[in-house]
Formats: structure tokens, sequence, C-alpha cells
């Protein structure tokens, strides 16, 4: 009895070990998914190619961590894109999902934020400090507990479509850079106190969502987020960009060149160990 009791439990800790992905390896198949905050607009030129509101810089943090660790990238990431757009066409751009094969070892997704107004919340409590608005304005806007529960929903029909068509791949959501300041007012970002409370709301909230769905489909996340905490707008050594952003170094309120560099080397350093 004892015997086949602990030939069960070999057998079961061999099944999980080999159901486990492997560390990417050399010349394996990497899928970027996501939206601006992995795309990198600004961020070096658009990379050739690649339809043009889609801004895929070429110093993004797909392209370094790429780089980094020899691997083949196709990267699907897309600018404004929402978790509807991974799963689904947007206009003339295909599915972010459909550029996931057998073959593919490493999924990365940031995705989330767009679905529920995050940044361009951000934008509108700007807007509501100026004088003479800019007509690009918009108003702020609610999110619903429905669209909160949406994407998170449809963050984790993401991963279940990676399952089914890469098997094999590890799949790794890597949550967004902290943009706004921990407390206090920030001159790069200019918006009321009231608006950042309810904007690092949704930041904290995100994140969480983005955490609880890894955890359920047996993901894993790399909480930049917390990584970039100390590292806002407003920071001695600022990994992101206020309401305004330098030439050449991305566009406001996302990542700009050293926040994608910070990302790309942690996050290599995060799958060596996982």
């Amino acid at each position: 009895m004892r015997l086949a009791l602990c030939s069960a439990v070999v057998a079961l800790a061999s099944a999980s070990l080999a159901a486990k992905p492997s560390p990417p390896a050399f010349g394996d198949r990497y899928v970027a998914m996501g939206s601006s905050f992995a795309a990198g607009p600004g961020v070096g030129p658009n990379t050739p190619g690649t339809p043009q509101r889609c801004g895929r810089g070429t110093l993004n943090y797909p392209n370094l961590l790429a780089k980094e660790l020899g691997l083949d990238l196709v990267d699907a990431t897309c600018s404004g894109a929402t978790t509807h757009h991974v799963l689904g066409p947007w206009n003339e751009v295909a599915p972010q999902i459909d550029s996931v094969d057998a073959k593919t070892k490493l999924v990365t997704v940031t995705i989330g934020g767009n679905d529920v107004a995050f940044v361009g919340n951000i934008f509108a409590a700007a807007c509501e400090q100026m004088t003479m608005p800019d007509q690009r304005c918009q108003k702020w806007r609610e999110v619903s507990e429905a669209e909160w529960h949406g994407d998170e929903e449809r963050m984790r029909r993401i991963v279940g479509a990676i399952r089914n068509r890469a098997p094999a791949a590890r799949v790794v959501f890597v949550d967004y850079i902290t943009v706004l300041p921990p407390n206090g007012a920030c001159p790069a970002v200019p918006i009321t106190d009231e608006r950042l409370k309810q904007s690092q709301a949704a930041a904290k909230r995100l994140a969480k969502i983005t955490a609880r769905v890894a955890r359920a489909e047996k993901a894993k996340v790399f909480k930049f987020s917390d990584l970039s905490r100390s590292h806002g707008p407003c920071s001695a050594e600022p990994w992101s960009n206020g309401m305004t952003a330098p030439q050449g170094d991305g566009i406001p309120v996302h990542p700009n060149r050293a926040g994608h560099v910070a990302a790309a080397k942690a996050l290599g350093d995060f799958l060596r160990r996982r």
C-alpha cells in the first residue's frame, strides 16, 4: 500500500514537472501582445512594415527582451488596443491572438487599461485644469462595475486562447508601469488630488485584476507596477513621461526609453528565475 502511494506521488510530481514550460531558449518564438504600454509609441522609430497607428517602437520592451534573450519576436502589440482587439480584429488590424501558434514558447501580455479608460481619464483630469482645453480633450468617464468585470473575464479568455494555440508556451502578464506620483502634487501630472486618488485606485485595481487572472489561469505576472513605483514622472529617475514627452522618448503618460529598458532587463531576469 505504501509503495503504491509513493509511486502515485512520484507520478504526479513527474507529470507536474513535464507540464511546466521550460525557460525560453535562444531562437524560440516569442509573441508580444498588448496596448501602447507594450508597443512603445515614440520609443525609437516605428517598426517597418507594421500598421502606423499601432506605434510599435523599435526600442520597446519586447524588442529589447528579444534581443537580450536571442528570441524570434513577433510583435503584435498595438497602441489603443483593448482586450477585444487581442481576441478579435480591429478594423484592418488582425486579432493579436492570431500571432500565437504551436511553435510559440513565450507570450507577454500588457492589456486591460484601455478597457477601463485608465490613461484616457488621466488626460481628461488634466484637461479639467486647463483654462483653454485642447480640442482633443475628452470628459472623465465613469467606469462601471460591468466594465471592470468584463475586462477581467476577457483577460482570462486571452490566456485560454493562448493555451489552446500554444500548449507549451510560457504566458507572462506584464502589468502597467506606474505613471502617477505615489502621493502629493506632481507638476508633470497636473491633476487635482481627487482625480489623482481616483486614478491611483484604478491603477491598483488593474494590477490586482491582472495578478488575479494570472493566478487563476496558472500564468505568471511580472509586477512592473511595483518595480517602477519610485520612478514616476516627477522622480529623480523617471521611467515614464508626464503630460509632455521629449522628442523621441515616448509619448505623454507612457513609459519612456528608460522605462522600456528597465522592463526588458528585469523581465529577462524574471524569466531566467521562473
